[in-house]
């Protein structure tokens, strides 16, 4: 660092004052002098002017910690990822930089409510599911432990949609989460990269007779950067998102408009920006693949180009040390373009030869998957690479022919395998294997829960780990307990705090100091503990009576599913289970009954048929029975609208029950699964993902398994009569039979024969029938657990007291010491 850099430090006596006074002084300034507005204004103008208040409280941090991620010998891991599901920022960084009571204080002087204030805050758009929320919870790790990484995305103007309700179908709504614009991003222009697509590229020798290459002719899009701010724990790290906006690089063609051309005048602007527009755009049809292809290169070009750039303003054009400084980490394959661009800019931008920057490229490239559905392992035509991206074309075509001629020395004679292997899919039109792109330019991949890394081994990517055995290793996700306990569950939270101290926040692996706590004779503690969950159900229902117009007693077993719809997590299992629960109530088969409140939730993908149909069953189920009479308090059943991270801070602190119901060997992970543990909440589970180091972590007493197991699974599926297993268990029977006798769509005939179809298809891949019966006996026993409350509470607190081991801190350590190899910051709160 120069001295310079070292001068610009700002020093802890010179740093804002962070007591209520001086919060009150700086919100009132916000409020009055900033944004104009005055108390009786519209609430959105609070929650901005003590948004302001804090980001200013931000800001020395963060410039000191940047000054610490430029020094010249500092390692950086960068993370790309299209989705960052960050959901509301206030409250996060208000625990983090522990000034939560003073800005409580300091607004109760205006008469306003901090819980209230922070519910103007918007969902940012930026992630859909798992993935996403993933992202963001490694980056609050990141920053917690003092570990230099930033995050690489895109600021989405939309995010995917905004989901509502009508007749019991999923309507989707542009989810304008930027409307009023964000306090906590900055924009920093001077940053721009200019990103290319289309044109052609042309070959020549230079004036050493070397082989060089041009992308010429080219449709040029400028690529603005916002930082939003990741603050660490009560450390003073605050590390950095990048998220980058697309525009054009002229504004409106003023010749064109002159003439009377006035859409014309625009269209390139417009065509610019729809990249950064919407979130995952619907790419069942051609446009919408191409609008994702541009998505992902514009990320990775972007990012890489400014990583770049922050090299040269330390080391020049010297790239030799590139790689030992620096690792990108893929998160899934939608930024594995990365791996053809990094070439594509040390050999055509920096003069460099192949060699070196195919060893650059395959010494700092990391992948991630998080998949094991190979329809999900994204490709894309070659012919639609050929007239967006040439350039990359030509290099993965020469990434493929060298690692073939690697494979065939390998595997001498082996065509069959050659063709397995190559990233050039040659069947059914040629088509670009990303994953495997991915997995040829990486020195590590990742799979993300035990099991999960080894199907990766065994099935989807064996020939690669018979090739490289080296590159594979597993990484079980986690999730970040300061945003889904401390702050989502602020009353369990201060509970663990006063018996077992406030270290655990930081280190979960503290966690299991309450376990002595769950034994019987701790009365006191597991009445307040009880009384804790009775407070977040009620919280929970006050919700699903606002979004459902559905009354949730909370005395009731709460059982939930929230998470994307899709026909792999099974939803439809469930339903199968609420209609039986049904059928017992209506033939007065109540007998030891437990009542119980089942809360559905999540997303459909808006070109996903089965699974937005799933979403009107499960409407339609719920309708029926919520309005029977004869269920009464029994069963209630409601689907939540428009599932985000703000709901789950709500759902997962109240939350008796989770369900973890996908075929066992599809889902990879799962982290919905430990928010809920974490929170004291029963899984009931197939042997799948993470699932697995759960009910290692917590015991078989302490989670509901049912289910065929991978092996079992595969075993059926030969000769898989789902008919003949429908017409052997009466209760099943039963349920098909209200099912297809149009009992929860007699107005809407036929509208869920496709469902029904498919559960009974032999060759289902999701094998929903299969597993019915197992779940059932495990609901039983889920209700039975549920009537002795004393021991159901105490098997709430040893599954929170057995959740360390599922922090992203512990993640994250270890992307640190097996792949990263980055050294903590030395920066002092």
């Amino acid at each position: 660092m120069s001295n310079c850099d070292e001068l610009c430090i700002i020093p802890e006596n010179d740093k804002l004052p962070n007591d209520a006074k001086a919060l009150e002084h700086d919100f009132r300034r916000y409020l009055v002098h900033h944004l104009g507005r005055f108390l009786g204004c519209n609430p959105l103008y609070f929650y901005e002017a003590l948004s302001l208040t804090v980001r200013d409280r931000i800001m020395t941090d963060w410039r000191n910690t940047w000054l610490e991620h430029r020094r010249p010998d500092q390692r950086r891991a960068y993370y790309l990822s299209l989705e960052f599901l960050i959901g509301r920022a206030l409250g996060n960084h208000l625990l983090n930089m522990d000034i939560r009571d003073e800005s409580a204080e300091a607004i109760q002087n205006f008469s306003l409510v901090l819980e209230e204030v922070q519910t103007e805050e918007p969902d940012a758009g930026l992630g859909n599911g798992g993935l996403g929320r993933l992202a963001a919870c490694f980056l609050d790790s990141c920053a917690t432990l003092k570990l230099p990484v930033l995050g690489y995305g895109l600021r989405y103007e939309y995010g995917m949609f905004r989901q509502h309700i009508e007749n019991g179908y999923q309507v989707e709504e542009p989810d304008h989460w930027l409307r009023n614009a964000n306090p906590w991003e900055l924009e920093r222009a001077e940053y721009t990269q200019t990103v290319h697509f289309g044109g052609h590229t042309e070959h020549f020798l230079n004036r050493r007779g070397e082989p060089r290459t041009r992308w010429v002719d080219t449709e040029d899009v400028l690529a603005i950067p916002f930082d939003v701010p990741v603050s660490g724990y009560h450390n003073g790290v605050v590390n950095t998102l990048r998220l980058w906006k697309a525009t054009a690089t002229d504004e409106f063609n003023l010749d064109e408009f002159n003439a009377g051309s006035y859409p014309e005048s625009v269209a390139a602007k417009n065509d610019a920006e729809h990249i950064t527009m919407v979130l995952y755009p619907n790419d069942s049809s051609e446009n919408g693949k191409e609008l994702r292809l541009r998505q992902q290169y514009f990320l990775a070009s972007a990012s890489l180009q400014d990583i770049m750039r922050q090299w040269e303003a330390n080391h020049g054009d010297d790239f030799s040390d590139f790689a030992t400084y620096n690792v990108f980490q893929l998160n899934d394959t939608h930024p594995a373009i990365a791996v053809a661009e990094l070439m594509r800019l040390l050999m055509d931008e920096k003069k460099m030869q192949w060699e070196q920057a195919w060893e650059i490229t395959r010494n700092t490239m990391a992948y991630t998957n998080h998949t094991l559905l190979p329809e999900a392992l994204e490709r894309w035509s070659v012919h639609l690479f050929e007239r967006l991206l040439p350039r990359l074309l030509e290099i993965i075509y020469e990434i493929n022919a060298r690692f073939l001629k690697e494979v065939a020395i390998h595997w001498p004679g082996d065509s069959e395998r050659r063709r397995r292997m190559s990233i050039i899919d040659e069947n059914d039109g040629k088509s670009v294997r990303m994953a495997y792109l991915a997995i040829v330019g990486s020195f590590s991949v990742n799979g993300v829960a035990e099991l999960h890394s080894n199907l990766l081994k065994q099935g989807l990517f064996r020939d690669f780990y018979d090739l490289w055995p080296e590159k594979f290793n597993n990484k079980t996700n986690g999730v970040t307990p300061r945003r889904w306990i401390a702050h989502a569950n602020p009353e369990m939270t201060a509970l663990i705090s006063k018996h077992i101290g406030d270290g655990w926040i930081s280190d979960l692996s503290r966690i299991d100091k309450l376990k002595p706590l769950a034994a019987p004779e701790h009365r006191d503690f597991h009445r307040a503990w009880a009384n804790a969950k009775r407070s977040n159900k009620q919280e929970l229902a006050t919700l699903v009576k606002q979004e459902c117009g559905v009354d949730f007693p909370v005395d009731s077993l709460f059982d939930v599913q929230v998470k994307r719809i899709h026909e792999y997590k099974r939803q439809l299992l469930n339903v199968l289970h609420i209609v039986h629960l049904y059928n017992r109530i209506r033939r007065g088969d109540t007998r030891d009954w437990t009542n119980r409140c089942v809360l559905i939730g999540g997303k459909a993908a808006p070109g996903y048929f089965m699974a937005k149909r799933t979403i009107k069953l499960i409407n339609n189920v719920a309708d029926i029975i919520n309005c029977d009479p004869a269920v009464g308090d029994r069963l209630k059943v409601a689907f939540l609208p428009n599932y985000r991270v703000s709901s789950m801070e709500v759902i997962a602190p109240a939350t008796d029950l989770s369900e973890q119901i996908s075929t066992a060997g599809k889902e990879a992970s799962g982290t919905g699964n430990m928010k809920f543990m974490m929170n004291g909440a029963l899984t009931i589970g197939t042997y799948d993902g993470a699932n697995i180091e759960i009910l290692d972590a917590v015991g078989e007493e302490n989670f509901f398994l049912f289910g065929l197991r991978v092996e079992e699974v595969e075993e059926m599926r030969r000769d898989y009569d789902p008919r003949g297993i429908i017409a052997a268990d009466e209760d099943l029977a039963a349920v098909f039979h209200l099912l297809e006798s149009g009992h929860f769509n007699i107005d809407e005939p036929g509208i869920f024969d496709q469902l029904i179809a498919a559960m009974k298809d032999p060759r289902d891949p999701w094998m929903t029938v299969a597993d019915f019966r197992s779940y059932v006996d495990a609901q039983e026993q889920v209700s039975c657990a549920y009537q002795d409350q004393e021991t159901w509470v105490r098997k709430s607190i040893l599954n929170t007291a057995s959740s360390g081991f599922f922090s992203t801190d512990r993640t994250m350590q270890e992307y640190n010491r097996d792949i990263w190899k980055l050294r903590p910051m030395d920066i002092h709160a």
